[in-house]
């Protein structure tokens, strides 16, 4: 289970979900299926070496859902769902004795939602698996975790188990007939759950907003925006704001932060990123520039379907103290 394995999630979304119940799908649905591939590879491994004292089934216990978000585990989910066998995914604390793993969200225990259950023995082979797609800074403090954790699964490429947050897919039919779109009604928006004042992104959407026409949806703006009403409403902006809430060298979630971070991740034309500006003056100018220019705003389109793979964050920053 070393730091070389590397997956990306299959995320087979039925419905369009509120944002932090689809972060929590996400969430869950990634590390299940990186998971499964980790013990695939492991019972591979133990075949290879025809080591008959390593258990034939492996049991993954998840203590608590992220958010409290949870997946259907109903019949054989492992074979269906992910076509590997002998592993088996419970969520029933009372089959704790016989995992083989035991995977624990950092925000839960660290918000003190939920608890390890440091009152309940131990077996002697059972792996603990700590799990974080958050950035460092938004981590607490993680003293009290020491000497605890057998592994760490993450979006750091040197965590046990590497859960990315996405990768690019290239199409297989280069196919793309378009025009500009006609049902614009403002020059930007920006839908945020977790709106802070302190936050640097609060600070640059208000800057902005005094040169450009940008919509804020939210709780705190008073807009909230129902699932079906999301996507309708984002296709009507000419550019959509997306600001991550922690400013963390390669900490990328669904949004698109570092210039040079997220050109390792898509292609370089086609984002506009605040830190290529002097100013976020000269920001709004140059997208008020391309509003009024149908053939550069659209300019990316007609090659989209060339793009190559490209690899999902090579360069993170070490976590907390890698």
């Amino acid at each position: 289970m070393g730091s070389s394995v590397r997956c990306i999630a299959k995320w087979r979304k039925k419905h369009l979900q509120p944002p932090k119940t689809l972060l929590a799908l996400f969430l869950t649905i990634s590390f299940i299926y990186t998971l499964l591939l980790v013990v695939e590879q492991q019972q591979q491994q133990n075949l290879n070496a025809s080591n008959a004292s390593l258990p034939s089934n492996i049991t993954i216990l998840f203590w608590h859902w992220p958010y409290g978000v949870p997946y259907s585990l109903a019949g054989d989910v492992c074979l269906r769902d992910y076509g590997i066998s002998g592993c088996v995914l419970v969520d029933n604390r009372t089959l704790y004795e016989s995992a083989n793993l035991v995977v624990f969200h950092h925000i839960e225990l660290m918000q003190n939602n939920q608890h390890l259950p440091m009152h309940l023995h131990r077996p002697a082979k059972q792996r603990w698996v700590w799990l974080s797609l958050e950035a460092p800074q938004n981590s607490g403090y993680m003293s009290s975790y020491n000497n605890l954790f057998n592994l760490t699964m993450s979006y750091h490429p040197q965590a046990d188990i590497t859960v990315p947050y996405g990768k690019l897919l290239q199409r297989k039919k280069r196919v793309f007939d378009f025009e500009t779109p006609k049902n614009k009604s403002y020059e930007a928006c920006w839908v945020v759950s977790n709106y802070q004042k302190w936050h640097k992104r609060s600070g640059v959407f208000h800057e902005l907003n005094k040169d450009l026409d940008v919509q804020l949806y939210g709780f705190s703006n008073n807009k909230p925006l129902p699932k079906e009403a999301l996507l309708p409403t984002i296709s009507r902006c000419y550019f959509y704001l997306a600001f991550e809430n922690t400013q963390s060298p390669h900490y990328i979630t669904e949004k698109l932060g570092a210039s040079l971070d997220y050109e390792a991740v898509v292609p370089r034309d086609s984002f506009i990123h605040v830190d290529d500006f002097k100013s976020i003056k000269a920001l709004a100018e140059y997208l008020r520039g391309l509003i009024k220019d149908p053939v550069r705003l659209c300019n990316i389109c007609p090659i989209y379907g060339q793009f190559p793979s490209q690899k999902v964050y090579e360069d993170l920053r070490v976590w907390k103290k890698w």
